[in-house]
This record gives structure tokens, sequence and C-alpha cells, in this order.
């Protein structure tokens, strides 16, 4: 079982390592990807969970559907932001800034968790973020226009809620991943459907729309139905490591196909944030201080 499950989330990594690349090809805005992208997966999903069967043997369970839901708002929202930030800013810089969501998992865990952050973490966070400024540009910090005109904000606002979704999808067990991504997508398309302009999608080429059904059915649908349908099945630190195959295929990508060339401070950034990631990854577990203060364990 866990050696599918971790040939699944490889694989799911690694199409989703070119979201990037299709999302500059759809010729449509963040909002509107979003959505569109939804309704493709949300038709998708719910075919194949009718065709399987899996819809008439659904186990329902109200506390796990509000915990499904919540976590789909910040799915939607994590997409929504990523997207943003694809606009504004190279596919390279703005993955390597996606991908300190494992930072911000270590922070939820001592904010919700009681878990303690060790002098390491806390250098290992500020290091990430140093990162996190040479990449983007140290040009761009100087007045909250340029910053928010780098795209940086997004970025990290899509790192945000992908940490804050990592985080939620691991208390959900009890539905199937066809319900589980059928729900979700569900959630973009009511979230979004008030905010989108339909206008978008006038005049759009062929090319574009293949490029918005693959976003769709392939980087949505499939690829999040592989992804929830593993992380449930492995531990955090194998999961952590494997999602590592998504800014790695994005990086490759946008040097090979998009010729992005990064100058000798975004390279340094780019390993400043990667390597204090691993470090965090493969660092002693913190403990957990439980409220009656009776004992401790490691998480």
């Amino acid at each position: 079982m866990q050696i599918r499950a971790m040939i699944n989330l490889t694989i799911s990594m690694a199409i989703f390592g070119s979201i990037g690349f299709f999302t500059k090809q759809t010729g449509i805005p963040a909002v509107e990807l979003v959505f569109i992208r939804c309704i493709f997966a949300t038709l998708f999903l719910g075919g194949l969970w009718l065709i399987t069967g899996g819809l008439k043997t659904e186990k329902w369970n109200k506390k796990q559907l509000i915990t499904t839901v919540l976590c789909g708002v910040f799915l939607v929202l994590n997409w929504v932001f990523l997207f943003k930030a694809f606009e504004e800013m190279s596919i390279s810089v703005a993955i390597s800034i996606y991908n300190l969501a494992p930072i911000f998992v270590l922070l939820l865990g001592a904010i919700l968790l009681a878990e303690k952050m060790s002098l390491p973490a806390i250098l290992a966070t500020t290091v990430c973020f140093f990162g996190s400024v040479l990449i983007v540009g140290i040009e761009h910090f100087q007045s909250l226009d340029q910053l928010f005109n780098s795209g940086f904000v997004w970025a990290l606002l899509s790192a945000i809620f992908y940490a804050l979704t990592m985080f939620t999808s691991k208390n959900i067990s009890g539905l199937s991943s066809y319900a589980l991504t059928f729900i979700q997508t569900t959630v973009g398309i009511v979230m979004l459907m008030p905010f989108c302009n339909f206008e978008v999608f006038e005049g759009l080429t062929t090319t574009n729309w293949l490029f918005i059904l693959g976003t769709g059915i392939i980087h949505t649908g499939f690829v999040y139905y592989l992804f929830f349908d593993s992380i449930r099945n492995l531990s955090t630190i194998i999961v952590s490591v494997l999602v590592f195959v998504d800014p790695v295929v994005a990086i490759l990508l946008d040097i090979i196909i998009l010729s992005f060339r990064p100058d000798l401070l975004q390279i340094l950034g780019i390993i400043l944030i990667f390597g204090s990631i691993i470090y965090i990854i493969f660092m002693p577990p913190p403990t957990v201080i439980r409220q009656n203060k009776k004992a401790s364990e490691p998480l």
C-alpha cells in the first residue's frame, strides 16, 4: 500500500510541476482559470465516482464533511494566489516561494499544537525568508507598491494556504478520494462564481481551450485524486520529501521551455530555500506539550 501511495504521489507531483507552463498558455486570469478548472474537474471526478459505484457506497460523516469543505476553501485560495503569482513573476521564482509551505506547517504546529520550535528551526525559517528575498530581488522590497507588483505577496499567500490545505487534509480519513476532491472542486465553483468575469472566455483559441482542459481534467481532477489518495497512507516526512518533485519539474520546464535564466542571487535564494526546507524535514521531530502537562510525545 505504501509503495503504491509513494508512486501515486510522485506521479501527481511530477504532473503538477507543469501547471505553471499550462497556466501561461491558457490566456485567462487566475480567478477565471481556477473556476473553469474546478468545473471540469468536478465533472470528471463526478463521472468516475458514479461509474465506479463509489457514490452509492460512500459513508458520510458530518465532522469529516465540514473539515473537507474547509480544506476545499484553503485549496481554492491556494490555487488562485499561485496563478496570480505566475502572472507577475517567473514560474521558478513563484514555485520556490510556494514551496515554503513546510515552513508554514511548522509554524502552524507551533501555534495550534503547542509544538516547541527549536533554535535551528527558527534559524532555518529565517534563512528561508532571506532566500525568498534574494530570489524575488531586494529592489522589490523597497516599497509596498514594488512588493505587490513583484508577485511576492501572491506567492507567499499561496504557500500559506497550501500549508493550511496539507495541515487540514491530514485529519480527513472517512471519505473516499473521489468524494474528497469532488467536494473541494464544487466548493471552488461556488466560491469563485460571483467573482468571475465571463467575458475573458470570448475569443479564446483552440490551443487556449486545450490547455484549460488540461489544467481542469489532468492537473485538478486526476492529480488531486492521486494526491489526496496517497497522502493519507504516507507519513508526513515522506510526503514532505516527495512534494519536491513538483518544484524540480517546474524549474526545469521554466529553464528548458520558457528560457528562464536565474542570476547568481536567485540561484543562491533557491539553494537557501530548499536547503533550509530539507533541513527542517530531516531534523529531529519537536515535542507536543499536552494541555494537562502530564506528558509529551513526538509529533
